[in-house]
C-alpha cells in the first residue's frame, strides 16, 4: 500500500505540494479486495475518500434489495458522498463496493474543511468532484429517462469496457442485471442480439468486444 510522496504527486498533480505533504501526513490509508463494500446506505462517515488506485463501484439501493449503478470513482477522485455527508453530517444515501483491489485514503473531516479554507486546488477539487458527480447524475437520468433498455445496455457497456481500458469484460449477464435494475433473461437476450450484430462474443463470465462501434 503505497503512500509516498512521489506517488501522491503523480496522482494527485494539481496539489500544491504543502497540501501534498499534509495528506501524507494525515491521511489513513487502506487497500481493500474486489468484492468489498466500504460504504453502506444509511452510514455515517468519519472521513472522506481519495482513491489512489483501483476503482469503486457506487450504486443505489432500492427497499427490495435490488441494486442500482450510478458511476465509478477511479484514482485521483474523491467520494462526492463522502464529502457532503462529512459536511452536512448526514447518512450515505449511497453504497459503494471495489471493483478490483483498491487503495483508499481517508481524511479526517477537521482537514477537509481546513483545507478548503487554506488551499486553493483542494477547493476547487471539491467543488469538481461535486460538478462531475452531477453530471454523472444526468447522465443515468437521461439513459432511465429517454432511453430503452437496448440503448441503456449499449451505453452501459460503453462506460465498462473505458473504465477497464480493455475489450475482455469480466462480467457475467446478472451483474449487468443488477446494475441496471433489470432482469437476467432481458439483459441475456439483448446481449445475444448485440452478438448477432458482430458486435462482441459472449463468453461463460465475461464479453469480448470485437472493436466495432456499438
Amino acid at each position: 500500500m503505497e503512500k509516498s510522496l512521489e506517488h501522491l504527486k503523480r496522482i494527485f498533480h494539481d496539489f500544491e505540494p504543502n497540501l501534498i505533504q499534509d495528506i501524507l501526513d494525515t491521511a489513513i490509508v487502506k487497500q481493500v479486495e474486489a468484492g468489498e463494500i466500504v460504504m453502506r446506505t444509511g452510514q455515517h462517515l468519519a472521513s472522506a475518500m481519495l482513491l489512489l488506485s483501483g476503482t469503486l463501484k457506487i450504486f443505489r439501493e432500492g427497499d427490495d434489495g435490488g441494486e442500482f449503478f450510478l458511476y465509478y470513482i477511479q484514482p485521483g477522485e474523491a467520494c462526492a458522498m463522502s464529502l457532503t455527508c462529512l459536511n452536512h453530517q448526514e447518512k450515505s444515501q449511497v453504497a459503494a463496493n471495489a471493483v478490483e483491489q483498491t487503495t483508499i485514503l481517508f481524511i479526517p473531516m477537521a482537514k477537509v474543511n481546513e483545507w478548503i479554507r487554506n488551499y486553493r486546488t483542494w477547493s476547487d477539487f471539491v467543488i469538481n468532484t461535486y460538478r462531475k458527480r452531477f453530471e454523472d447524475a444526468l447522465l443515468v437520468l437521461d439513459n432511465v429517462a429517454f432511453r430503452g433498455m437496448d440503448e441503456r445496455l449499449e451505453f452501459y457497456l460503453k462506460k465498462q469496457v473505458e473504465n477497464c481500458g480493455c475489450n475482455d469484460l469480466q462480467i457475467n449477464h446478472q451483474t449487468i442485471a443488477n446494475d441496471l435494475n433489470s432482469s437476467r433473461e432481458v439483459i441475456s437476450r439483448l446481449l445475444k442480439k448485440m452478438e448477432q450484430r458482430g458486435i462482441l462474443i459472449l463468453h461463460r463470465n465475461h464479453i469480448e468486444f470485437l472493436g466495432r462501434d456499438f
